[in-house]
């Protein structure tokens, strides 16, 4: 019955798409608005066959419907009800199922935003493009990546459960979606682009269309990312949080190319300029979505993130290419009309900053993608197996890191068009002094190595700069100051210099040790008392826990445990951290307790500032639900000569 409603279900997506792109179509090549309006009631369709396929999967998941392969494999009597729910991500073939589920869902969304414009050829040829994506999903559902296909259990068969991993933390539950919620969101601006493209209405106006389409992408993949890092924090028991991993990395590239884009946009909106470049960064990131997707789900990479299926790898890579080969081919299509009508004035202006801003990012992405592709080229060509490690991306990174931040600071100050040595001093007189203070704070607590103290000189800096900003908005509109693109992406601004520092003095400051010890001794790593205090055995539906009871300073007793699963048999390790806002204890167990002596091995990490990792990713988070509604109204295509003053006679506009 369950492979029945959820085969039918894909069968009714598959339609939708395919009868919603004929009817959209053939209503743009004849010109009838009528049937331009039936983008809507396709896209209905589309979702209805999403929603009813993915409500099939969770009732044989809950059902224990070992007739679905998919629940044969990764389904478990012993799941608990939550970790059953996210069964369905945990593996390739669902994982493709909440895929299609957020595009139709992204579809839906479009053409009813967008209802009183369906007739609009750039609204149908936008719903055309996301019928074709979804119908390439659904394609792969239906043959490669199938997730009803029929098995037959033997009897009394109860299934092996979700990778050990994938059910030991509560952010598993929540870090997929709200990572495909960013990948999937990006089809919507893509979507735009080429309509765009395909109309030769190549001007500002689509940009307006997508503005907060391309925010809400980019902050859900944002939230993503950072619960990534978290689950990795709390979950994997080495004490990191990122450890350049080929499949973090394939999340990283998008947001990379995303953010450019965010901080480039601004520029077209204002002076009718980069429309190339931007084009190109709204179609690489959404093309990077889908080399993301390859990497995660073909196999081609080791990693506890990945999955590995046969067909689909090959499948996927054809579909990126298509995706690059259409997007060059259309841009260089109107590459005649999307010559700007302006140029930079001067590098010292606001234009120039993004300019030089977009460039950065750039380097930033091609250094990863260098290092996350080549080895599997290599491999791909020769069999050798190459290893590019976190040397390497600390490296090529961190100076392109340290100019984004010089960037951070000087770019909201300066004017459009062009910018003065006066005006510079003037506005950077506070934030340099921020950056001096920081500075002296941080020498003052005990950070040595030019290299931190430089990152957080330059963080006081940006931070000085983007507070003087937010302060100079709240002044003119109180905390009206504060809503709207430009002062929110200062708010998100603080929160990604929050995590540069963190991020500096986690990995520069980190300390740690293995300490043996038998019930009742102590050991001091790093200036803290850490007593061992017994073992015990717990017993849960899906698991046997041996929890390790260790006091830490003579405080809180913390709880690092060994669990090992039933079904399958694998033993994982579960960290306990002692979370503070200087710095964090860090304890994890490698093996079970001595039987005889009871003496068990713990490891301590003590790394400073980890908390402000989680708290600069929500600052991030706030700062883009600000900038989604609308400030101070103002024509995207004004002339920028026409600057709106605050009380002292400066523009934050």
């Amino acid at each position: 019955m369950n492979r029945a409603l959820g085969l039918t279900g894909l069968l009714v997506s598959l339609g939708g798409c395919l009868i919603g792109i004929g009817v959209l179509l053939t209503g743009l090549r004849r010109n009838r608005p009528h049937l331009l309006r039936l983008g809507l009631p396709y896209a209905i369709v589309l979702l209805g066959g999403a929603v009813l396929s993915t409500v099939a999967m969770q009732l044989a998941l809950f059902q224990r419907d070992y007739t679905v392969e998919f629940v044969f494999d990764h389904g478990s009597s012993a799941t608990p009800f939550l970790f059953n729910v996210a069964t369905m991500w945990s593996a390739l073939e669902g994982s493709i199922l909440l895929w299609g589920l957020v595009l139709a869902g992204f579809t839906v969304a479009v053409a009813v935003k967008f209802r009183n414009r369906l007739e609009d050829p750039l609204v149908a040829w936008a719903l055309v493009t996301m019928f074709a994506v979804a119908l390439f999903f659904t394609g792969l559902m239906l043959t490669a990546a199938n997730p009803f296909r029929g098995v037959v259990p033997p009897v009394g068969y109860e299934g092996p459960g979700p990778n050990p991993l994938l059910q030991n933390h509560l952010l598993m539950a929540f870090h997929p979606p709200m990572l495909y919620l960013g990948y999937v969101g990006f089809t919507v601006p893509f979507a735009f682009a080429v309509a765009a493209l395909a109309t030769g209405r190549i001007g500002e106006g689509w940009l307006v269309e997508t503005r907060r389409w391309t925010l809400l992408a980019w902050g859900f993949l944002t939230g993503g990312i950072i619960l990534g890092a978290w689950w990795s924090y709390e979950v994997l028991g080495w004490g990191g949080y990122w450890k350049w991993d080929p499949v973090e990395n394939a999340s990283f590239l998008p947001w990379l190319t995303g953010t450019a884009y965010l901080h480039s946009v601004m520029v077209q909106e204002r002076r009718g300029m980069l429309r190339v470049w931007n084009l190109s960064l709204l179609c690489a990131t959404f093309a990077l979505t889908i080399l993301g997707t390859f990497l995660t789900r073909s196999g081609v990479v080791e990693s506890v993130h990945a999955f590995s299926s046969g067909s689909v790898g090959p499948i996927l890579l054809g579909f990126f290419a298509v995706i690059v080969v259409v997007s060059v081919g259309l841009i260089g299509w109107r590459a005649d009309e999307l010559r700007s009508p302006g140029r930079i004035d001067s590098p010292v202006s606001r234009e120039g900053a993004f300019l030089a801003n977009n460039v950065l990012f750039a380097a930033f992405a091609f250094v990863v993608l260098l290092g996350t592709v080549f080895p599997l080229i290599v491999e791909a060509l020769n069999g050798e197996r190459l290893s590019v490690g976190v040397p390497f991306f600390s490296r090529m990174t961190m100076p392109i890191g340290f100019a984004l931040l010089t960037l951070m600071a000087v770019a909201p100050v300066l004017p459009w068009r062009k910018g003065t040595g006066e005006v510079l001093r003037d506005r950077l007189w506070w934030p340099a002094w921020g950056g001096v203070a920081t500075l002296l704070l941080a020498l003052a607590v005990g950070a040595t190595g030019p290299t931190v103290l430089l990152a957080f000189g330059l963080a006081g800096f940006a931070a000085g700069s983007a507070i003087r900003q937010l302060v100079l908005a709240t002044r003119r509109q109180g905390w009206r100051g504060l809503v709207g693109r430009a002062n929110g992406g200062m708010v998100v601004h603080l929160g990604t210099i929050l995590v540069a520092v963190a991020f500096a003095a986690s990995t520069s400051y980190i300390r740690s040790a293995e300490v043996t010890l038998a019930p009742g001794a102590t050991a001091t790593v790093a200036g803290h008392e850490v007593t061992y205090l017994g073992s015990r055995t717990v017993e849960r539906s899906n698991r046997v826990e041996v929890v390790s009871d260790v006091r830490v300073d003579g405080g809180q007793v913390y709880e690092p445990r060994l669990n090992r699963y039933r079904m399958g048999g694998m033993t994982i390790g579960t960290p306990s951290v002692r979370v503070g806002p200087t710095h964090d204890v860090y304890l994890s167990v490698s093996s079970s307790p001595d039987p005889v002596t009871g003496e068990v091995t713990i490891r301590v990490i003590v790394q400073p500032l980890v908390v402000w990792l989680w708290i600069g990713g929500m600052v991030m988070l706030v700062g883009t639900l600000l900038s989604l509604f609308p400030g101070r109204r103002r024509d995207p295509l004004a002339p920028a000569s026409a600057p709106v003053p605050t009380a002292s006679g400066e523009s934050v506009a």
